[in-house]
């Protein structure tokens, strides 16, 4: 029965092809507005001696369906400051985001100080059956804009899996690129975002696809475990 829910959750994720483009559209126009005034408001109210991390991502990320405050990136926040650790979170959380449309708005999220940037996407090019070869060379792309910006920035690269859909080798290969381009370019991996959350019923929203708050909970959690040695490592 587990194995069948899993099932249906990942199934249930190709959902977002159809539901993907009016989203888009929806989040394009907020990315000027709320969403990315949002952005640009937090890095404002920053100080100028703590650290950033910056969220980069899609509707996982932006925590669609809920709150703002319960997206795992708010959870982060709590985490850190329950902690005393000097740094502040930004949610770039857009949903429906492929690797292309994150790889043509990066630019202006990098005018900002960023130490760490946890980059999730992925999910929304296999799902939609993008070439393989465009979604590796789009997230190859936005890890070198990063590291051109600023070498010394830590990046964490964010593990995806798709349905079976596309067919064994599609799929497999596609679950590949994340720890292919975490070894080529000696980022942190966190192997799969949606561990203990993805196929469980109860921790996903009525679409099948998003989690809930306490999803969200569960997916702080798996970014925490990669996120909390990179920044306690770099003496915060």
């Amino acid at each position: 029965m587990r194995v069948m829910l899993k099932f249906c959750y990942l199934l249930g994720l190709f959902l977002l092809i159809s539901c993907g483009n009016a989203t888009k559209k929806e989040s394009e126009s907020t990315v000027s507005g709320t969403e990315g005034q949002s952005a640009t408001e937090e890095s404002s109210e920053t100080d100028a001696d703590s650290g950033v991390i910056l969220f980069f991502g899609d509707s996982l990320t932006a925590g669609m369906g809920l709150e703002p405050d319960e997206a795992f990136p708010a959870v982060i926040q709590e985490i850190i400051d329950s902690l005393q650790l000097n740094y502040k979170v930004i949610n770039a959380g857009l949903s429906g985001e492929t690797t292309a449309a994150g790889k043509n708005r990066l630019s202006w999220l990098l005018t900002q100080q960023v130490d760490v940037f946890v980059l999730e996407l992925g999910a929304n090019d296999g799902l939609r059956g993008i070439p393989l070869t465009e979604t590796r060379g789009n997230l190859q792309a936005i890890i070198e804009a990063v590291r051109k910006e600023n070498a010394e920035t830590e990046i964490i690269l964010a593990g995806m899996q798709i349905p079976p859909n596309m067919g064994p080798e599609y799929t497999s290969e596609f679950r590949s690129i994340f720890p292919d381009l975490a070894e080529k370019n000696d980022l942190h991996l966190i192997p799969f975002l949606l561990k203990d959350v993805g196929g469980i019923a109860e921790l996903n929203q009525e679409d099948g696809i998003h989690p809930t708050a306490e999803g969200q909970r569960i997916l702080a959690q798996n970014v925490w475990q990669v996120l909390e040695n990179v920044i306690t490592e770099n003496g915060d």
